[in-house]
């Protein structure tokens, strides 16, 4: 395990150190947890944001009968 020291607003160290208080966990484990969720939440994005450019690249793109079979669904959906 690595340690790393950082700066906190303020405002978010209040926050910390009251959720701390109030779940009986440390503030440690809540900005760990807190840190996983965000860096699998962004690793995510970027692999989906990866595979649309190779779509893109390689020409793989919707027909129109496509797209607006799809706008028809969301149109109808939103009535």
């Amino acid at each position: 395990m690595s340690v790393m020291s950082l700066r906190l607003p303020d405002e978010i160290a209040d926050t910390l150190a009251n959720l701390s208080k109030a779940t009986g966990r440390s503030k440690s484990f809540l900005a760990v947890e807190a840190l996983r969720e965000y860096l699998a939440r962004e690793a995510w994005q970027i692999e989906e944001i990866q595979k649309a450019l190779n779509e893109a690249d390689a020409g793989d793109f919707a027909t129109p009968e496509e797209v607006n079979a799809i706008a028809a669904k969301w149109t109808a959906n939103a009535r």
